[in-house]
């Protein structure tokens, strides 16, 4: 019955919240363009003068605003990179991916120089791409900002699991007093990433944390497949290999990789506050593996 399926997406709910909340810096934005006699943002968008846009941009970055704007979890963005990714996104471009490499060959005299050039150059290739009006209205921008943070909240929602990981560990480690050391760096071994490090006289042991939402598809062979890739990098180079996955659906078999183990908890990542003391309770089944490399 379609009544006892998990219909609610807890994703989607928090991030529509997200992005809510950023609508007074949107409307902050808005007011900005006003004082500088544009009467909507799409007034600005077709500005003819490339010089006086530039003045309005460099103006908007030196300009303090009263309103944050959130990342993908809900944490303030810091006030320049806000300024910076808001602009991008209203541009329909990438500002970390794309834009920060581009960057690089822009001339200016300083950073902020440097993004006015080349948001000004944007602006002038996007005004003909999105002429109406109604593109440039919060509604548009909002739908753009969803997809924008649900990329920014699926990285953070993996850091945020890999401090509660250490934390865990070092208080696992200091209970059974190991004479072990969690660092608190990532371990790169060819392309593959290694979210924490515990390392002992005898050895180390890396621990890959992967996080997956939904429960099918064709990316869900995927992350079967960087699961064990994972693993088959961190063993070839001589590494213990302990991983952790949070899935709500994960059918994958690790058996084959010789792990001396590993950890699965079928739940939605989203769920951090009840999947942190189930994930320190696994990790605390396998002190043995820990302790091996003492």
């Amino acid at each position: 019955m379609v009544n006892d399926l998990l219909i609610e997406n807890i994703r989607l709910s928090e991030l529509v919240l997200v992005v809510n909340q950023n609508q007074p810096f949107f409307l902050e934005f808005e007011a900005f363009l006003n004082a500088r006699g544009y009467d909507t943002i799409h007034s600005f968008i077709i500005e003819t003068s490339s010089e006086k846009a530039k003045e309005v941009l460099t103006a908007y970055f030196q300009t303090p605003f009263a309103n944050p704007m959130l990342d993908g979890i809900g944490r303030p963005y810091h006030a320049n990179k806000a300024k910076w990714y808001f602009l991008a996104w209203l541009f329909r471009d990438a500002p970390a991916q794309r834009l920060e490499p581009l960057l690089r060959a822009v001339e200016g005299a300083n950073p902020m120089e440097r993004r006015v050039t080349l948001l000004n150059k944007i602006r002038e290739f996007v005004a003909p791409l999105f002429s109406r009006p109604e593109s440039w209205t919060w509604p548009a921008l909002s739908e753009v900002m969803l997809a924008r943070l649900e990329g920014s909240r699926r990285s953070l929602r993996g850091s945020q699991f890999e401090k509660i990981a250490r934390s865990s560990l070092e208080r696992i480690i200091a209970k059974h007093k190991l004479k072990l050391k969690v660092t608190d760096k990532e371990v790169r071994l060819l392309d593959e990433t290694f979210d924490v490090e515990v390392v002992g006289k005898k050895g180390t042991i890396l621990l890959p944390v992967k996080t997956r939402e939904t429960m099918g598809g064709g990316h869900a062979l995927l992350f079967t497949r960087d699961i064990h890739k994972s693993i088959s990098v961190a063993q070839t180079n001589g590494y213990e290999c302990l991983p952790i996955i949070i899935a709500e659906s994960w059918t994958g078999d690790l058996s084959s990789l010789r792990c001396k183990g590993s950890i699965y908890i079928p739940m939605n990542p989203n769920l951090i506050d009840k999947i942190t003391p189930i994930l320190e309770s696994e990790l605390e089944k396998h002190v043995a593996v820990l302790a091996s490399i003492t």
